[in-house]
């Protein structure tokens, strides 16, 4: 088993999608790469501890690549908006791949400089590439948030 962690703006839409990919045995939606220890959702949410929202998942590499994520990851969001993904604004939003290893870095690199090739989008693509920091889990009401409330999808 493997992990990857992935910050596409509100982290419940971007759990539920991940949640449906076979081979990923497990979601968490948490906060990372910020300065402030355990920090709260209300804490986060002031864009003064520097977390980006995130889920952080489990996957059997047997079953899905680092790379197929890698483009689940890319096709559902928007990479181009700097801190900001629909209405949601502050840098907790921001597009961010935090890899746990070096083969991980180089496969989310080399997937960003072929996005940005591709001409799909017409912006630059401005998703960090950043080492994996220490992961705290969200309050439980926000894990599975959706699957809870019968929902697919976050409404915009």
């Amino acid at each position: 088993m493997e992990r990857a962690s992935f910050g596409a703006g509100c982290f419940w839409g971007v759990e539920e999608r991940f949640r449906q990919v076979e081979g990923v045995t497990d979601t968490a939606v948490g906060y990372m790469g910020g300065t402030t220890e355990n920090p709260t959702y209300e804490e986060v949410c002031t864009d003064r501890t520097g977390h980006a929202e995130v889920v952080d998942l489990t996957f059997d590499p047997s079953i899905v690549s680092y790379r197929e994520l890698l483009h689940i990851f890319w096709d559902n969001h928007n990479p181009t908006t700097l801190n900001r993904q629909g209405p949601d604004i502050g840098t907790q939003y921001r597009s961010v791949v935090f890899y746990h290893t070096v083969e991980q870095k180089e496969q989310a690199e080399q997937l960003k400089q072929e996005l940005d090739a591709s001409g799909k989008w017409k912006d630059p693509v401005v998703t960090q590439i950043v080492p994996a920091t220490s992961f705290y889990r969200a309050e439980e009401y926000h894990q599975r948030y959706l699957q809870k409330r019968g929902q697919s999808s976050c409404s915009i």
